[in-house]
């Protein structure tokens, strides 16, 4: 399913806006869980030794936050996310809510994720301050829409309603909530451990 929605992406974005679907951190989320997957699946069949766990661990917590923040903001208003005609509803329930519920529980109940935390943070980081520089050195500079009140390319609409500290405060709190999903998620993970003892 994550590699048909991966490919199916191709079919719905627009080639005129540069950076096409990989302007939105779903994309993100949705290419690192069909990475990570492939390589727990190689894992699971013995086609490999590695675990790859700080990679999956990320993975894992970053369609966490592309879950929490986009449905945090699409209950306070679906304009803020969606810049033009409303998501498919089947791609919207999978992007969202059924491909990261399907990782988790592949990384929680199948790898066990979650048993190095430092390089974990360390993947987490790099991936969230990589696509942030995508966003605002390349992304925005190279589209002139959606348009907001305060600047213009950014994929989603309330981004560009936000002037350049508004934006890095945001960048920062959201970051700091990916360090607070990884931390409850590391809870859960050495419960799950102990549990299985």
């Amino acid at each position: 399913m994550a590699l048909g929605y991966w490919f199916y992406q191709f079919s719905q974005t627009s080639f005129d806006a540069f950076g096409w679907q990989f302007r939105f951190l779903t994309i993100w989320g949705l290419t690192a869980a069909l990475i990570v997957l492939y390589l727990m699946l190689r894992y699971s069949i013995g086609r490999g030794d590695r675990t790859y766990n700080p990679l999956v661990s990320a993975a894992a917590v970053l369609e966490a936050i592309v879950v929490f923040m986009y449905w945090k903001l699409w209950f306070i208003d679906p304009s803020l996310v969606n810049s033009s005609d409303p998501i498919i509803w089947y791609q919207e329930y999978y992007l969202h809510a059924v491909g990261p519920a399907l990782l988790a529980f592949d990384a929680f109940f199948i790898l066990g994720v979650l048993r190095r935390i430092v390089p974990t943070a360390a993947v987490m980081l790099v991936v969230f301050l990589t696509y942030i520089s995508w966003l605002e050195f390349l992304v925005a500079p190279l589209n002139s829409f959606p348009e907001g009140e305060k600047t213009n390319g950014l994929p989603y609409p309330f981004l560009n309603d936000m002037g350049d500290y508004d934006r890095w405060a945001f960048y920062a709190t959201t970051i700091s909530a990916a360090f607070v999903f990884m931390l409850t998620g590391w809870g859960i993970a050495k419960g799950l451990r102990l549990i299985r003892r």
